[in-house]
């Protein structure tokens, strides 16, 4: 394979334009459509930009094939997403399951709040810490694999979009479930303690569950879009702009939530009333991601 094919196939898999590659290595637009078409090439300090840009090897960009050196999953990107998916979800359900677990502790079985709220605020710590060491991780894992062969099969695809639906169908039902839980519960036992408690606890880990299912089922829909994720490695200057300040905006909110839960705690000691602060932060956060996603309209 020629260098002008190998170059088309690393740009096609980073879903860059030929603008944003020129862009990058600081040519110009026609420069990069004449070396994908074989009418000039590029000197040698730009081969080895492109080299450190898309982890390639001189020598197979230059004679042999890219393509074929990147049929099997070597930057072992399955299993990293696997557990990566695995954690987030693990972490974002244990903070709903959490809250439900102090309404049980202290309006069923008469443990303080105080106590109640701490052993909250251990889980939301670890919660946290998975969370952010878990971000770390697929950060580093994204510089050292900035591009990725797509090595999954159509077969492979098709078989989890089946199961992608049992993902949604499956969190829908759990909330759906909830809330019929809830209507029995008020239309047939008497409105008082320990019922109202028990309801609420019970739907709240319904919720949860839902949440693992929709954030677990919608990361491993991802992880098969390989495209999307060599494109996200490989942003334009102002996509990146957009990305790094709703990541900035997202963690700046869910800081003021946690704020505020701890300090409606302290003063007015509503520890298992408060909690609504995060689901609010949370669609907060998805409606800062909406607004300034870059890439609106291009799936």
């Amino acid at each position: 394979m020629a260098f002008s094919e190998n170059l088309q196939f690393i740009r096609a898999q980073a879903g860059v334009t030929q603008e944003q590659l020129a862009e990058r290595l600081d040519v110009s637009r026609q420069s990069v459509s004449k070396w994908e078409s074989g009418a000039s090439f590029p000197e040698m300090d730009t081969l080895l930009r492109i080299c450190d840009l898309y982890n390639v090897d001189l020598d197979t960009l230059l004679r042999g094939s890219v393509e074929e050196s990147r049929v099997s999953d070597t930057a072992q990107y399955d299993a990293h997403m696997n557990r990566f998916a695995l954690r987030m979800a693990l972490s974002i359900s244990a903070i709903i399951a959490g809250v439900a677990l102090i309404i049980l502790l202290g309006n069923v079985l008469g443990l303080s709040e105080m106590l109640a709220a701490a052993l909250f605020m251990m889980i939301l710590t670890v919660a946290v810490v998975v969370i952010v060491a878990s971000g770390i991780q697929h950060d580093n894992f994204r510089k050292k694999h900035p591009v990725v062969q797509d090595f999954y099969t159509e077969e492979e695809k098709d078989a989890f979009h089946q199961k992608f639906v049992w993902y949604i169908a499956g969190g829908v039902g759990a909330i759906l479930f909830g809330v019929v839980l809830l209507i029995l519960v008020f239309s047939f036992l008497p409105e008082r303690e320990p019922y109202e408690s028990l309801a609420g606890a019970a739907f709240l880990l319904l919720i949860a569950g839902a949440v693992f299912s929709f954030v677990y089922g919608g990361m491993q829909e991802d992880k098969y879009k390989v495209w999307k994720y060599n494109r996200d490695n490989n942003p334009d200057p102002e996509a990146k702009r957009r990305l790094d300040l709703a990541g900035a905006v997202s963690g700046a909110i869910m800081l003021i939530a946690t704020a505020i839960y701890v300090g409606l705690g302290f003063t007015r000691e509503a520890w298992s009333t408060a909690f609504w602060v995060f689901p609010v932060g949370g669609i907060l956060c998805g409606v800062v991601h909406i607004a300034l996603d870059p890439y609106k309209g291009e799936e």
